[in-house]
């Protein structure tokens, strides 16, 4: 079975994974101009992901895969859209926590809110979702180590991150394939008009960007000048029912513990603004297309790349 009758068999009417759109989602993804999940089809974040990359090359904002962005792409094509990988013992390693209770008081209970499966954190490790992988690699091979697997290329050029960062942080960076080297933001503009989150140099000049979810009706993006207070990663989360407009009536706060399937993924970037943050998030095929408690939220892969980007004290612009 070929890539496209693959993608057309796992979709449900979808259109079949087009493996040249793939190669453009991995590039812009090591460029640091995410095109959110990988998964080989055109959309909202693809289009705004070449929005961000034309502009950061002076190029018009087409947000089309046009000749001269596919130009400008060019001398990333070694980076190849897939990696045929072995599966080993610790890739597939837990913990992992099936199923996680809908109620916050009952994942309180838990150790963590960890992966729900392999096939989940495989998934995030790629970043993509269970369902792609599923269409790249036809057949239902068992997962288990010494497995061979067909992944979107996310794995990055380097796992140099900086030697005072925490061990548990450095296992998370590792494992969601954070790109060590990047940029280091100036200051980053959320623009709830474009759903993005832009990261600026001391120059001016867009050197990464990220699909955003920001705000709803009962809890708009706050608009005005913040600043990163710091970063908490793998952190755990104080539920607070009287913060949640759609929280169960008669709910009792919680302190939930840490996981990737936790309200705020791996970390959370404490924002000036009290109770708002810049987070990660256990559903990455919703960013974008949904509400948000007021809070800014990224992939868990975008906004671990982000924490190593910004510093206390870097400025956060919020704008229509």
């Amino acid at each position: 079975m070929g890539p496209a009758a693959a993608g057309q068999a796992g979709t449900s009417g979808r259109p079949p994974l087009d493996h040249s759109v793939l190669h453009a989602q991995v590039i812009l993804d090591h460029l640091g101009f995410s095109p959110g999940i990988l998964d080989g089809r055109e959309g909202q974040s693809l289009t705004a992901a070449l929005k961000g990359f034309q502009a950061a090359r002076g190029l018009p904002a087409t947000g089309k895969l046009d000749p001269a962005t596919l130009r400008a792409l060019a001398p990333y094509a070694s980076l190849r859209p897939v990696r045929r990988l072995t599966l080993d013992a610790d890739t597939l390693r837990g913990p992992y926590v099936n199923p996680i209770p809908k109620d916050p008081e009952e994942q309180a209970k838990l150790p963590s809110l960890a992966y729900t499966r392999p096939l989940e954190k495989l998934a995030e490790m790629f970043h993509t979702t269970p369902e792609v992988l599923v269409e790249l690699n036809p057949g239902g091979a068992r997962i288990a180590p010494g497995a061979e697997f067909v992944f979107p290329n996310a794995l990055p050029a380097s796992r140099d991150y900086p030697a005072d960062i925490k061990p548990e942080w450095r296992r998370t960076l590792a494992m969601l394939n954070v790109e060590a080297k990047v940029p280091e933001a100036d200051h980053i503009v959320v623009d709830k008009s474009e759903k993005v989150l832009k990261v600026y140099d001391r120059r001016e000049r867009l050197v990464a960007q990220f699909s955003a979810t920001m705000g709803s009706a009962h809890d708009p993006l706050p608009i005005g000048t913040w600043k990163i207070n710091g970063a908490d990663t793998n952190p755990k989360f104080h539920y607070n029912p009287k913060l949640f407009w759609d929280a169960k009536k008669g709910s009792d706060p919680a302190m939930l513990p840490p996981g990737p399937n936790g309200p705020v993924g791996v970390v959370w970037l404490d924002l000036s603004k009290e109770h708002y943050g810049i987070h990660g998030t256990p559903e990455p095929q919703l960013i974008g297309r949904t509400e948000s408690h007021g809070c800014i939220r990224l992939t868990n892969w975008d906004a671990a790349r982000l924490a190593l980007m910004v510093r206390p004290g870097t400025r956060a612009v919020f704008r229509e």
